[in-house]
């Protein structure tokens, strides 16, 4: 990262992608390795499961009444699967990321040996948050759930329409959670907080880039439905689109689409992080984190000191 901390502050939305874009080109080698060991399977197992799930779905509506509880078992079995790789993957591409761009930052030395090295750790402490934050967003969908449901049955008012307006409010705290959730887990990373503790302070963090962040996140989300999409429609459906490309050929290019997609989304989530703590005057220490990262190795974890800098 060529940008001292203080200069990243200012750093608007073209600003945080041609960064996230700078690192990732000018350290390609390594993230490479990375994509190729965790986000390439990441990616295969998530197109995997779109087209498993169409064809599992299909037999459960096409199942006799004696068939039907194996084919359910058979489904949720899957799914259990997939979520339980999923999390596995996800969290590892994430701490190897993390790992490698704090590397970056310090200007210390980093290898890929190094970063697989480290993950089991890392991986351990983004555990406790990612349980934290499903648990949140579990809650807030069934409040949101339970509000709906009482203003729709309980208020003499168009149903439809309050449906819609919630929906919306809806969507749009979940926009602000799934920052709040990327911010926590590179706090969780870098620093000496887990869980909910992670999520406050990053809950601090957002303080004043909140627009940046939820834009960031908006960008991302459509983008991965929009891959999500064309995959299940053009792949599984047979859509003709980009005129002679095939279903085949097409799949490939939505799997490395995808694949980019969450290098990408790993790297920006990271940048953010130090974007935000330049924002509100938070030094990193690059000797604590020097050291935090040197006490991954031999499983001595301790939290990156942040000194607030004074104007």
């Amino acid at each position: 990262m060529d940008r001292e901390q203080e200069e990243m502050k200012s750093l608007g939305l073209f600003g945080v992608y041609k960064e996230s874009y700078k690192i990732i080109f000018s350290w390609r080698k390594i993230f490479s390795q990375i994509t190729l060991t965790l986000i390439l399977p990441l990616s295969f197992s998530f197109l995997i499961h779109i087209e498993v799930s169409n064809v599992l779905f299909k037999n459960l509506m096409s199942s006799t009444e004696q068939m039907l509880s194996s084919e359910w078992a058979t489904f949720w079995l899957f799914k259990l699967f997939y979520f339980t790789f999923l999390l596995i993957f996800s969290l590892l591409s994430t701490s190897a990321v993390v790992y490698t761009i704090a590397s970056i930052y310090i200007a210390r030395e980093v290898t890929f040996n190094k970063v697989m090295s480290v993950l089991p750790k890392v991986w351990k402490r983004l555990v406790v948050t990612f349980l934290c934050i499903s648990f949140a967003l579990f809650a807030y969908s069934i409040i949101a759930l339970l509000v709906t449901s009482m203003l729709i049955f309980g208020v003499h008012s168009d149903g439809m329409e309050t449906l819609v307006i919630m929906v919306i409010f809806y969507l749009a705290g979940l926009v602000y959670l799934s920052g709040m959730w990327q911010l926590a887990i590179v706090v969780s990373a870098l620093e000496d907080s887990l869980g909910l503790e992670a999520m406050r302070k990053s809950k601090k963090l957002i303080k004043g880039k909140m627009g940046l962040l939820m834009l960031i996140v908006l960008k991302l989300t459509v983008s991965c439905v929009l891959i999500q999409f064309l995959f299940n429609k053009v792949v599984l459906h047979g859509w003709r689109l980009l005129g002679s490309l095939d279903r085949t050929a097409f799949g490939i290019l939505c799997f490395l689409l995808l694949s980019l997609f969450f290098l990408l989304m790993l790297v920006l989530q990271t940048v953010l992080f130090f974007i935000c703590k330049s924002y509100h005057h938070e030094n990193v220490d690059k000797y604590a984190l020097s050291d935090c990262l040197e006490k991954y190795e031999p499983w001595k974890a301790k939290g990156v000191q942040l000194e607030p800098v004074t104007n």
